[in-house]
């Protein structure tokens, strides 16, 4: 199944833990039956059980992403409403791209009120400010603090960017480097390594999240 490529990529990934990985469908299952997991990459070409099978036997309680090096198994795996199938050998850039197609997916099924709004209030000190999400711009990071920067101001708080991703909207928000998350509708122009903003700033850009944000927009 090609695991050690999977774990490589996930390493890559700040949002992505691997919990557990598994050679064998059915050590899989066992595994799932006393555990929660948010996302399952599952290969089609298992020796005990296939991909397809075990699929079939979790139904809709886990998120699939199928992994395969033959296309023809794709209409099977959309079938089976996988959210996406990655053929391999499996770019780095192409795992990113459906890992944030399962983010977006998560946030539009559990949008918390804070989420559900049109704002977020973060903690500064001992008080709390109100974010517009209609007016920010992009989040930046250093060290374990955030700030969220706005036309008129900037809002400093102790967040991983993380943590920030799941309290914004994935399809108005991006990642688009291992400091940075962007508004869609702020982005002006996108160089090969850098974001140029409507308001004139520029943002590195990385190459990790260059071809989801090129997807997003194009």
């Amino acid at each position: 199944m090609g695991l050690h490529v999977l774990e490589s990529h996930a390493r890559q990934v700040p949002y992505v833990q691997v919990v557990a990985s598994f050679a064998s469908a059915t050590q899989a299952l066992a595994f799932l039956q006393t555990e929660s997991v948010d996302l399952l990459f599952l290969d089609i070409q298992m020796p005990d059980l296939s991909g397809l099978e075990m699929a079939q036997i979790i139904g809709s309680s886990v998120p699939i992403i199928f992994t395969t090096a033959y296309a023809e198994y794709a209409v099977n795996g959309f079938e089976l409403e996988a959210l996406d199938y990655l053929l391999k050998p499996i770019r780095l850039s192409r795992f990113v791209q459906a890992c944030q197609r399962a983010m977006a997916k998560r946030s539009q099924q559990h949008l918390p009120e804070w989420v559900a709004s049109d704002s977020l209030f973060v903690k500064t000190g001992y008080d709390w400010a109100r974010i517009d999400r209609a007016t920010l711009l992009y989040v930046e990071a250093d060290d374990n603090y955030l700030t969220f920067h706005e036309p008129s101001r900037r809002t400093l708080t102790r967040m991983k960017l993380s943590e920030a991703m799941e309290r914004l909207p994935a399809d108005q928000f991006i990642r688009i480097h291992k400091s940075y998350i962007v508004s869609l509708s702020k982005v002006e122009k996108i160089e090969r390594h850098q974001v140029t903003l409507t308001t004139g700033a520029v943002l590195p850009l990385s190459a990790l999240y260059r071809d989801e944000l090129l997807n997003r927009l194009t």
